[in-house]
């Protein structure tokens, strides 16, 4: 074969050659174009919402040590003041899944927004307070006096009202004593420089002004009723329907961050003194208080548990209960309209 002829068959193969592999390269971008779409679309971010609580460590834990990401859970957490602010942003759609009280999610589901709780959070973390030089004693004793407490209606109101003063105190809450709505982080102020005698509030603030020795246990509501429930996670049937394995991933995650808690005490509560931003405190005795060492302290009135058994339940019926002897509901629940455990359950067996 002439040379000129070999010449030009060689440039057609190359010709073809490079065709091919332009061709096989397009379809390959096109390929990893749509499976990258696919993927963005699959990743929509979890949008986690919790009240900023010390009871609520779990969903600290959780972001903290990496146990969404490694469930595979892309997810955008937020936290929130209070439980009513919380419900108000899953009632607009700006939430997927909540950690918060009980009594907000049953308040709203009896004006309509059907949310399902899945899991506990924690039991224990309310405590009544009173200054340090208080004839105070007894909750009792706080007939005539001014209560530091939380906005009406809220979840800690509803244990409030309905066990701390009218059940344990026999006192009625709107004649019997002048409750002061104020913020949790204000209320050691206000102990400190009686504007009130007393305070209903939680963790860490009573530690905190425990350890500083300005205040003195008045109540401590988890030896009253041990491990009660009180933060719960919850989500809407919308996203139980349209995410069922995020559902049971991210409670598998939160059984991971409990898991944590209980086995590594003094690692989780360094992240919860940093994720809380608890500063060193003097003690009555010029002793300096460590954050960490505040955390240590809450532990006494608190716990972490993802389980709603019997008992658990009993006592959310009870919050309902006083809800509606209070007129915070315009109607009687049942516990069971607002529970759904199945997702738990396959989040424990699948970590079997």
């Amino acid at each position: 074969m002439p040379k000129s002829t070999s010449s030009k068959t060689n440039t057609r193969s190359k010709l073809k050659m490079i065709k091919k592999t332009i061709a096989t390269s397009i379809l390959s971008l096109l390929v990893l174009s749509v499976t990258t779409f696919t993927a963005s679309a699959d990743e929509k971010p979890l949008r986690i919402g919790w009240v900023y609580a010390m009871a609520n460590a779990p969903a600290v834990i959780a972001d903290k040590k990496g146990f969404y990401t490694a469930e595979g859970l892309n997810v955008e957490i937020k936290p929130f003041t209070d439980g009513p602010l919380l419900q108000q942003a899953v009632a607009a759609g700006d939430l997927d899944i909540a950690y918060v009280g009980s009594p907000p999610v049953y308040h709203w589901f009896s004006r309509g927004l059907e949310s399902r709780i899945l899991a506990q959070v924690n039991f224990g973390q309310a405590a009544v307070i009173a200054n340090i030089k208080s004839p105070i004693n007894v909750v009792a004793d706080l007939r005539g006096k001014k209560l530091a407490g939380v906005a009406k209606g809220s979840g800690m109101d509803v244990l409030l009202r309905g066990y701390v003063l009218k059940e344990k105190a026999k006192l009625d809450p709107d004649r019997d004593l002048s409750i002061i709505t104020m913020p949790p982080g204000s209320m050691n102020a206000a102990l400190e420089h009686n504007e009130v005698d007393a305070a209903f509030s939680w963790e860490p603030f009573v530690s905190q002004s425990l350890l500083r020795g300005s205040s003195k246990l008045i109540l401590d509501i988890n030896k009253d009723l041990p491990q009660y429930p009180w933060y719960v996670i919850i989500a809407l049937p919308k996203t139980l329907q349209d995410r069922p394995d995020d559902v049971v991933k991210l409670l598998r995650a939160h059984l991971k961050a409990i898991a944590f808690l209980q086995s590594h005490p003094e690692e989780s509560n360094q992240i919860i003194a940093e994720a809380f931003k608890l500063e060193a405190i003097q003690g009555p005795n010029g002793k300096t208080v460590k954050p960490e060492e505040i955390v240590q302290e809450a532990r006494k009135r608190m716990g972490w548990s993802a389980s709603l058994d019997a008992n658990d339940l009993q006592f959310i019926q009870r919050l309902m209960d006083y809800s509606f002897s209070l007129s915070f509901i315009n109607k009687p629940l049942n516990v069971q309209q607002v529970v759904d455990t199945s997702f738990l359950q396959r989040a424990e067996q699948s970590l079997k």
